[in-house]
């Protein structure tokens, strides 16, 4: 691989990980705004939504607590999609052995992310 070809993947990964936190933030932000002007954050109870279905139901009703909870998701998925771009910079590298750890890597996050899931209900 062409030394310009890597150094294009490395800035697309600063890329993926600069435009992940802010649109995760902007999220949360937008969900303080929301909780500001509702006051109790949408939920008389105060729970918080914890599975995906909740957290979406949540948003598309403006709950504050359901936007701030999207905004950690997405906030947690940007290193996730680092872990698959760089999988796909290893691929194109040839280099075998870093595309195996890496897929590792990535496979341990997602068994991390669906046992928390899991273990929450």
């Amino acid at each position: 691989m062409k030394k310009d070809e890597m150094r294009d993947i490395e800035l697309l990964i600063g890329k993926i990980l600069r435009i992940g936190v802010l649109v995760s933030v902007t999220v949360m932000i937008l969900g303080i705004i929301l909780m500001l002007i509702q006051g109790q954050g949408g939920y008389a109870t105060k729970t918080y939504p914890t599975t995906f279905v909740a957290i979406f139901q949540g948003v598309v009703q403006l709950k504050p607590y359901a936007v701030m909870m999207l905004g950690a998701f997405l906030l947690i998925l940007t290193p996730v999609l680092r872990v698959i771009v760089s999988i796909y910079a290893f691929l194109k590298e040839k280099d075998y052995l870093y595309v195996t750890i890496t897929t590792i890597v990535l496979i341990i996050l997602a068994i991390a992310m669906i046992g928390g899931y899991f273990a929450g209900h």
